[in-house]
């Protein structure tokens, strides 16, 4: 059991990297060679893995709290008609949800390692 509580709060990380890499995956797929920027984003992640640092912990997690709850503003806003959108972002409408909530919950976790204790 100790092990797996060694390893649960590298979760959130994995998560981001996941998500990053179905990201890459989906854009190469239609645009090729324009898509390999994309995983820059997922360095910080994998540093985080390798080497942690409570600083950089910190700020990946206020960084995708703010744009995680930009999310959920805009699903929000699209839920309660405020805004119309076209019938194809609609179609996605539970999956982007899901998503939104998701982001905000591994933010928050990431904040919560950084804040709780060092690695």
């Amino acid at each position: 059991m100790k092990d797996l509580s060694k390893y649960i709060k590298f979760i959130p990380y994995i998560y981001f990297i996941s998500f990053i890499a179905l990201w890459f995956t989906d854009v190469n797929r239609n645009e090729g060679i324009y898509a390999f920027p994309i995983l820059v984003f997922g360095i910080p992640f994998v540093w985080q893995i390798i080497k942690p640092n409570n600083k950089l912990n910190f700020a990946l997690g206020t960084t995708f709290v703010c744009l995680s709850s930009y999310f959920i503003l805009a699903y929000l806003s699209d839920v309660l008609g405020i805004i119309s959108f076209g019938n194809t972002a609609k179609q996605f409408i539970i999956i982007g949800g899901l998503m939104s909530f998701t982001n905000f919950a591994m933010s928050l976790w990431i904040i919560r390692n950084s804040l709780k204790r060092a690695f």
